[in-house]
């Protein structure tokens, strides 16, 4: 007699040791059993993967509740199959719930016309585009910088500009146009077209 039949003879005196939280008779019930189970959840799910899934979850269950089993009410095998029957019933429902709530789209729902501008190889020339410019502007000058800033993302006048950052309006005017040029020539050079 191997190791596993004589364990499946003892399996009541197996889970009484589980329900005490022994892992050497939580391993011999597992080995003794483990193959049959298996079968039985298989059988439902008709998917291996999901089988054994399943087969553990119903082991981490008889760890948890040994202590529960009653053998008046059923033998240890008769118990051990509900748990993983119940398992496996649930998973099967649980997918069917899943695959219920998951719309199917229509021919119509997938002619979405794309928007060009989330398309991967337009984000990556942006991208490039983006670090071309910001790599430009770190060619001007500090001032050249700010004055552009102030222009562009403010949406100042050279007046303003020239208030801003305390500097003549003629010194203003010559940021802006200067940095304008110099942005300009960088960009072409790097092949950034307007």
């Amino acid at each position: 007699m191997t190791a596993d039949a004589s364990a499946s003879h003892d399996l009541p005196t197996l889970l009484a040791r589980v329900a005490l939280h022994d892992r050497a008779a939580f391993e011999r019930l597992y080995g003794a059993t483990c193959a049959h189970l298996l079968s039985v959840a298989f059988r439902i799910l008709n998917n291996r993967d999901r089988a054994e899934e399943v087969l553990q979850e119903a082991f981490m269950n008889v760890w948890h509740s040994a202590a529960s089993y009653n053998p008046v009410v059923a033998a240890p095998m008769t118990w051990l199959i509900n748990i993983v029957r119940n398992k496996a019933i649930d998973t099967l429902r649980a997918g069917r719930t899943e695959r219920a709530s998951t719309v199917t789209l229509d021919d119509e729902a997938l002619a979405v016309a794309s928007d060009d501008l989330q398309q991967p190889q337009q984000l990556l020339a942006d991208s490039l585009a983006k670090a071309r410019i910001d790599g430009c502007m770190g060619t001007l000058t500090a001032s050249q910088r700010q004055a552009l800033a102030l222009a562009y993302y403010r949406g100042m006048v050279h007046t303003e500009i020239a208030t801003s950052l305390n500097a003549p309006l003629g010194t203003a005017k010559a940021w802006v146009r200067r940095g304008l040029d110099k942005l300009k020539e960088c960009l072409e050079a790097r092949g950034v077209r307007a």
